[in-house]
C-alpha cells in the first residue's frame, strides 16, 4: 500500500477510535504483564505491512489502554486531545522539525514564540514576557528553578506548600536544594505569613494544587518574597484565566518571575505542551546558553535551545497554533465554562445527598467528596467503581482522610456523563 492509502487507513482508525471511545471501559481492564505476554519476543527479520499494526491496535493495543479521551474520565486532570491538535500532530510528524537553532527551524521558533505570546493575551499575563514550550510542567519547572538557583548561587532553599506538587520535590532533589514546606490554611492555600525565605533562592506558589486546586495567594506571597525568585505554577487553573471571571487566582501574577501553564491539561492540545513564561530573559539565559563553534551562526537571534536544558526540540507550537485558531478566544471560554458549571452540579448533588460530604472548597472543576465512614469504605468504594469500566476517579488525603476526586476537564464530557458518575457510585456505595 502507498503513503497515501496508509495515512486514510491510520485516519479512519482513528476517526471510528473517537466516535466509539465513550463504550470502551475507562480503565484498562488488564493485568501487569498482559500485553508484553502477547507481543513475539523478537523484532520481525522481514518487513510488515502497516495494514498489520493497524489489526493490532484493535487485538492488543486498545484492551490495554486506558482511554484518556474517554468521556468519563475523570481522574487526575483529564485532558483533550481536540480534533485540530490530532491533525496538527500529523503534520508535525510529517515535516519532522529538529529546533537545535533558529535557523535549523525558522517556522518552529518562530512560531513557537508567537503561539505562546497569544497564549498569554488569551490570559491576561504581562506583554514583555518572553514564552517558550517544555513537554511537561515537571521540565518546566525543573527549568525555572535551575535559573532562580544560576541567579543565587550562594542560596540553596527551595519554599513551598506542602500542597505542592511532586515535580517540585523532584527539581529540588535534582538540583541539589533543600525543600521547605510551608503549612496551608483551611482552604488548603499557603499562608504567606508563615514564610521563611532564609537562605531561599526561589518560592513557588501554585495556582490550582493536585488534590483540591486551591490557589496559592500570588500577590500577598509576592509582598513578601523580596529578590528571591518567585515561580507559579498553574499547571492546571491557568488555562481557566481565557475566562475573566475566573482570573481571581490571577491577582499578583504580573510580578512573578516565571509561570508554567499547560495546555494539554484544560486546553485541548493533546498531551506534551506546557508552556513557560517569563521576565527575567537575561537570567535564563545566563543558565542554559552554551554554544559551541558547530552551532555558531551569523543570525542575530536567540535560538530556544539558550532558553531551556534541552537542545533539539520538536514543533510542539503547531498543535498550540491550531487550537488557538480552531477554537478561538469564544471556544475555549465555553468549554472551560462548561466544566465548571459540571462540577458546581456534580458537588451540588454530594451536598444534598445524606450521607456524603464535600472535603474541599471547588473553584474550578474538581469536586473532592468522600462517602461517611471509615478511610476503608471510600477506598474500597473507589476500587469497585473504577473496576466497573463505566467512570474512572482518583484520590487524595485531606488533613489525613481519604477524599476522592471527581476532576471534569474532557471535551467530550456532557452533564448525562456526570450524572451517570454520581449513579454509579451510590449504586456501589449502596452495594457496600
Amino acid at each position: 500500500m502507498s503513503f497515501r492509502d496508509d495515512a486514510q487507513a491510520a485516519v479512519e482508525w482513528a476517526a471510528r477510535y473517537l466516535e466509539r471511545v465513550g463504550e470502551y471501559p475507562v480503565l484498562a481492564q488488564v493485568e501487569p504483564g498482559w500485553l508484553r505476554g502477547r507481543l513475539p519476543a523478537a523484532p520481525p527479520d522481514d518487513p510488515e505491512p502497516f495494514s498489520a499494526l493497524l489489526e493490532d491496535m484493535d487485538r492488543l493495543i486498545l484492551p490495554a489502554t486506558t482511554h484518556w479521551q474517554h468521556p468519563r474520565f475523570f481522574a487526575y486532570f483529564p485532558n483533550t486531545g481536540s480534533d485540530p491538535a490530532i491533525l496538527a500532530e500529523l503534520l508535525t510528524a510529517t515535516l519532522n522539525q529538529v529546533g537545535i537553532l533558529w535557523r535549523t527551524g525558522p517556522a518552529l521558533a518562530e512560531l513557537e514564540e508567537h503561539a505562546t505570546g497569544w497564549l498569554a493575551q488569551l490570559l491576561g499575563l504581562p506583554e514583555s514576557w518572553h514564552g517558550h514550550i517544555e513537554d511537561t510542567a515537571s521540565i518546566a519547572t525543573l527549568t525555572a528553578l535551575a535559573a532562580a538557583r544560576a541567579a543565587m548561587p550562594d542560596r540553596r532553599v527551595v519554599v513551598c506548600s506542602e500542597h505542592t506538587h511532586s515535580s517540585i520535590d523532584k527539581a529540588a532533589r535534582l538540583l541539589e536544594l533543600e525543600l521547605r514546606r510551608i503549612p496551608v490554611d483551611d482552604a488548603f492555600r499557603l499562608r504567606p505569613d508563615l514564610l521563611d525565605l532564609d537562605g531561599a533562592c526561589a518560592v513557588v506558589a501554585t495556582v490550582g494544587t493536585t488534590s483540591t486546586t486551591s490557589s496559592d495567594p500570588v500577590a500577598a506571597i509576592a509582598d513578601r518574597v523580596g529578590d528571591v525568585w518567585l515561580h507559579v505554577d498553574a499547571a492546571y487553573a491557568g488555562s481557566a484565566w481565557v475566562c475573566p471571571e475566573l482570573r481571581a487566582s490571577a491577582e499578583g501574577i504580573d510580578r512573578a518571575d516565571s509561570l508554567v501553564v499547560n495546555p494539554h491539561k484544560w486546553m485541548l492540545t493533546g498531551m506534551g505542551c506546557s508552556c513557560l513564561w517569563t521576565g527575567r530573559v537575561d537570567e535564563f539565559r545566563e543558565a542554559f546558553s552554551l554554544v559551541p563553534e558547530y552551532l555558531r551562526t551569523s543570525e542575530d537571534v536567540v535560538s530556544l535551545s539558550e532558553m531551556s536544558i534541552p537542545l533539539g526540540r520538536p514543533f510542539r507550537a503547531l498543535r498550540l497554533w491550531a487550537v488557538l485558531r480552531c477554537f478561538g478566544r469564544s471556544g475555549l471560554q465555553a468549554m472551560i465554562r462548561e466544566h465548571v458549571r459540571l462540577a458546581e452540579l456534580f458537588e451540588g448533588w454530594v451536598r444534598d445527598e445524606p450521607g456524603w460530604e464535600l472535603c474541599a472548597p471547588r473553584p474550578f472543576s474538581v469536586v473532592c467528596f468522600r462517602r461517611d465512614g471509615p478511610d476503608e469504605d471510600n477506598e474500597r468504594l473507589l476500587a469497585v467503581a473504577n473496576a466497573s469500566g463505566e467512570l474512572f476517579i482518583s484520590h487524595t488525603k485531606l488533613d489525613g482522610r481519604y477524599v476522592l476526586r471527581l476532576a471534569i476537564g474532557n471535551a467530550r464530557t456532557t452533564e448525562a456523563d456526570v450524572r451517570r458518575a454520581w449513579d454509579v457510585l451510590r449504586r456501589e456505595a449502596s452495594a457496600l
